[in-house]
Parts: C-alpha cells; structure tokens; sequence
C-alpha cells in the first residue's frame, strides 16, 4: 500500500516545525517510508476537494448537496476511495461526524450548502467544540461577486461560528484548496482537538487549478505543546508521592490521547483511586478495584467525596467543568491541585493549578510514570491504607443502585443494566442528553476507552442517532447501541432511514417514559411538581408509535413493557444484523437520576435520594 503524501508543515516564525499528531513526532520519518514523488495535475477547484480528501485517507463524508457546493458532488460522484453518506438533516451530518470521530479517533468529515445548510451545522460544529472532537465542515458559499449582498442563500458562516470553531477559513484561491483543507486536518487533530470548518465559493470550486500534493501548510504560531516541562514533572510526582489523600480525576483528553494504557500503569504504580468523567467513561475500566466512578452532578457517593476529601488531585485531560465541581468555592477546599492539560487556556482557568503541566496527557503520565518509579526506587512509598479504609467504606455505604418502581412499570436503570451485561464490553453505545445518558454513564460498565460517546459539554438534545450512525460507519465489525430518550429520539430519528438505506445497521433502545424527563426531574424537585409542557404523550396515546415509526423507517421494530421481557428483547435485537433495529422501552414516568448534586449547591450537599438530607453537610 502506497502510503498517503502528507502534507508538509512549514516551520513557524521560531524556525522549528509545528507539532504532529503526537508530541511533533512525524511517524513516517522514524519508520523509514520515503516521501513519494509530489503529485501535479490540473482540476477544477472542487475535484481539488474530492482529490485532497483521498489524499488525506479520508473514506467518510457525511453530507447533503444543495445549489453552491453541488460543484463538489460531480467529482464525488467517481471517487472509488471516499464514501458520501446522504444524511437526512445537515445536523444529523455534523452529529454522525463527531460519532465517527469519537469512535475511530479520527477526524470526521461532513458537508453542507450554503445558507440553511450551514447554518444547520451550528449545533453539532459547537458541540465538537465543547467536546474537543477532530472534526472537519466544508461549506459551499455564494459566489465571491455576490459576498455581502444578501445574495440567496447568503450566510457568513465563517463569522457565525468563529466562536464555536478551532480555526475557519474562507478560501480566496482555487489554488489554496489543497493547502487549506491539509491545514484544516492538520489543526482539527493536534494539539486540544476541535472543529475547522472550510467555506468555499461557488465560482471557486468551478475554477480551474492546478492540483500539488503534498502542499505547504503554512500555520505561524501554531505549536501546540505535546511535552510537559521536565521540571514541573519533577514537581508533581514529589507531590504524588507524598500525598496522604491523593485522587485522579480524569477527563476526556485521556481518551483523546490514547493514553489509558499509560493510566492503567500510573494508576497500579501509585495505588491511587481514579475517578473518571462523563467524557472519559471507559478510559479506565470500571472493574478496576481502583475505580471509584463518575464524579460530579449524578456521580457516585465515593466519587464525589473523595474529591471533596482529597489532598491532592491530579486531574488530567480535564477542565474542572460545573457539572463536576458544583460551587467551586467549596470544590475540594482542602486539595493542592495538578493540572495536565495540552490547552494551556485550561490550566487555572477554573480552578487555580499549584502545579500546572502543558503536555499531551500520554507523554505526561509516561514522564510521570518514571519519575515516581525514581522516588520509588529510592524507598519512597506513600502509605494509603487509611484512605482506601474510607474509600471503601464509602463505596460499601453507598453503592449505585435504584427501587423498582412501585407501580411495577418497567425501571429504566434495570433496561440499561441488562443492555450493558447482554452486549458486552466490546459494543459502543452512544446517548443523548438527559436521564437515560445518567443512567447509561451509572449503569453500563464501560471497560475500555472510545466505547461511550456523548454530548456532554454542549448537552445537545438529538445527538445519538446520528452520533450511532457515523460511529457504525467507522466501526462497521463493532455492535454500536444507540440509547435515546423519547425526547431526542423525536429531534433526529430521521436518520434511522439515512442507516436503512446506507446499510448501516445500529441498534436504538428509546427509553420511553413519556416525558422530558430530565426537566421533568428539576420540575419536580425544584419547581413543586408543576409539570409544565413536559408529557410528550409518547405513553398513553402512542404519538408516534416508536415501533410503527422503524418500520416506516426500512428498520426492525420492537417493544418492550415488562422486566420478564427484557432479556429476551435484548437478545432479540442482538440477533438482528441487517437492518436497524429500535427498542421501544416502556418505562414508569416517576424514575429519577441519583445521586444527585443541585445546581448552584457544593459538593458536600450531595443527595442520594429525595428528601434525604445531603449526605455530609454536617461535615
């Protein structure tokens, strides 16, 4: 196989070359591959897309043709190397990338047309954002004579999102095609991963060009730093080693970098309990006797207080987001912290890092890793029986568990525990957002990293639809489980056709409870049971039947009302691999998620269950 002619990333303004996928490292260079011959050839501009995706390796776009980016859909039309998956809905496009990407590790494509076809990738381009997902958007654009006249289906989608995006380029030139597309690649996937998105005028993809591959990437001041100063290593495991109460909270970027090896091996190195976030589920196996859970809002008991109780964290690919933290002002009040994180902006953004390291979060834990095997080898060994003792404790006293419902309705926690036990720790699942994802991320046993995908940082409704589908297209050989609430199911199910048609084969269970059920929760523990504009009516009145709406779609539909049928409809939907196939999950309405953290509350106030009181506010 011939390998792909990267492109070449010219040196930045220091005169040393921009970092590459890992710590600057280029791969080709130590294996010895030669470069191949450059490639010339003259296009149009828009087979200068088509041409610089193959170049690039890509074999999936997710998209939708309209009038200013048909141009690339002539050439696409005879690409043997770049599959186009006609998506339903430009955000079920951004949506499937991001799937694609979470799951594969590498960076997801999706196209639009100008206009409303932009527009509508908004939502999954910030929730990549949010998330640190290498992920690409091409647009079309108006023609260059027609920018800035309102001109039809006119919208700057360039100066939309730069709020929402890594990096965005308008492009002037047909001959800059090459160029910006590597360059978007190039900065989607190093460093803190995030979108780019390409906005490119019509009359430019119909210009003719000459094609050069491999291009000059020209990107001054962009160096991402992959390896963590020496010095502040050195700091951290005399920190660790030292500790008395030390935790690792541990967030998505570990997953990003590939590193759950290396934290497997830190982790057993220093005898540390590890907390892992709704992002980084999976990045250390929950069997582990080392892992105490999620923490944060719905995490566990242990979780929680452990942080709170800690002397040391040691967070790693990790922002101190809200969701975790609760009121900062009371977020672990005793903890000297370590922040690791490639994005300098994070370190002390949130909470103030004692040490802080900027550095990929694999060469971290490896540097890590053999300076405290240095102090170890020295006879320094940190005691933490007596913490483990509490630990232990804790996770004994308050285990993750739920009531079956009175009215013996079917318990959402027991389907999902079941899905998780049935499916096994192979199978991918994706979720949307709301009490079914807290009860994927409680009641699934997640054992190995890119197996969870979620909207977590942006908490977008309708996401795992089409986040399953471009997960299935990049892991064909892997069962992907979409898990959906009624409410998102609703957003996005139109993609279900998009995976009938396209032969991809995804698995949905919709937890049906006949409401928005997480706004449903907050009504009524804050709001005294007032249940305003919450029931979907998806219970009683069937609207839409969930199991008549797949097989509308091309897929299989089943449903499921009793807990003696679960398994079997489980294993039901295992068997079923040519064709989609949905799960309608008939569940009681009064389930909540707990534990639980309010909003604007510390940590200390967590609640294991309604009207009892916060488990150690008397601490």
């Amino acid at each position: 196989m011939v390998p792909p002619r990267r492109p070449a990333v010219r040196p930045d303004a220091t005169g040393e070359p921009a970092a590459h996928e890992s710590g600057g490292r280029d791969h080709e260079a130590q294996a010895g591959v030669a470069t191949p011959e450059p490639l010339q050839e003259r296009l149009t501009g828009a087979a200068s897309v088509v041409r610089s995706l193959e170049e690039l390796d890509v074999d999936v776009v997710f998209g939708l043709p309209g009038g200013a980016v048909l141009p690339v859909y002539d050439p696409l039309l005879d690409s043997t190397k770049v599959r186009h998956i006609l998506v339903r809905h430009e955000q079920g496009a951004g949506h499937a990338a991001t799937g694609y990407a979470q799951a594969t590790g590498r960076v997801g494509v999706c196209i639009a047309t100008s206009g409303p076809g932009a527009t509508n990738l908004v939502t999954p381009i910030a929730d990549a954002n949010m998330d640190s997902v290498p992920l690409v958007a091409i647009t079309g654009q108006v023609g260059r004579s027609l920018l800035g006249t309102d001109g039809f289906q006119e919208a700057d989608i360039c100066g939309i999102t730069m709020p929402i995006t890594k990096h965005n380029f308008l492009v002037q030139d047909a001959e800059e095609i090459p160029s910006v597309i590597a360059a978007a690649f190039h900065l989607a996937s190093t460093g803190r991963p995030g979108p780019v998105l390409v906005d490119i005028p019509k009359d430019i993809l119909q210009a003719d060009t000459t094609f050069r591959w491999p291009p000059e990437i020209q990107l001054p001041g962009y160096r991402p730093t992959a390896r963590p100063h020496s010095g502040q290593i050195a700091a951290a495991a005399d920190l660790i080693t030292s500790a008395r109460r030390p935790v690792l909270y541990i967030g998505g970027g570990v997953i990003k970098s590939g590193a759950s090896a290396e934290l497997l091996q830190l982790a057993e190195l220093t005898g540390i309990p590890v907390v892992t976030t709704l992002m980084a589920r999976g990045a250390f196996p929950d069997s582990h006797d080392q892992h105490l859970g999620m923490p944060g809002m719905h995490g566990t008991v242990a979780a929680v207080a452990a942080m709170q109780r800690s002397d040391v964290l040691i967070a790693i690919g990790t922002r101190f987001d809200d969701r975790v933290t609760g009121d900062l002002r009371t977020f672990a009040p005793g903890a000297s912290v370590i922040h690791a994180d490639i994005d300098p902006a994070e370190i002390s953004k949130n909470r103030v890092a004692d040490i802080p390291i900027v550095g990929d979060a694999k060469d971290v834990m490896r540097q890590l890793i053999t300076a405290i095997e240095g102090i170890k080898s020295d006879g320094r060994v940190s005691d933490l029986f007596a913490w483990w003792a509490e630990l232990d404790q804790l996770r004994e006293s308050f285990p993750l568990g739920y009531e079956e419902p009175a009215d013996g309705t079917l318990s959402p926690q027991y389907v999902l525990s079941r899905l998780g036990a049935i499916s096994g720790p192979e199978t991918i699942f994706t979720s949307g957002v709301g009490q079914h994802q807290m009860w994927a991320a409680q009641f699934i046993n997640y054992e190995n990293p890119r197996t969870w995908i979620n909207s977590g940082g942006l908490g977008t409704m309708g996401f795992s639809v089409p986040a399953a589908m471009g997960a299935k297209a990049g892991m064909p050989d892997t069962t992907v489980w979409c898990i959906d609430g009624d409410g998102c199911f609703q957003m996005t199910n139109q993609e279900l056709a998009t995976c009938a048609i396209e032969n991809i084969p995804i698995k949905v269970a919709v937890i049906n409870n006949g409401n928005l059920g997480m706004v449903r929760q907050w009504q009524t523990l804050f709001y005294g049971e007032r249940y305003s504009n919450t029931d979907l009516g998806t219970h009683k009145l069937r609207i839409p039947d969930f199991k008549l709406l797949a097989e509308a779609m091309g897929c299989v539909g089943l449903r499921c009302e009793s807990k003696e049928d679960v398994d079997s409809t489980i294993e039901q939907a295992m068997q079923i691999n040519d064709r989609p196939v949905v799960v309608d999950f008939v569940v009681g309405k009064d389930a909540q998620v707990w534990p639980m953290v309010a909003a604007g509350t510390g940590n200390d106030q967590i609640m294991a269950a309604r009207n009892i009181r916060p488990l150690f506010d008397e601490e």
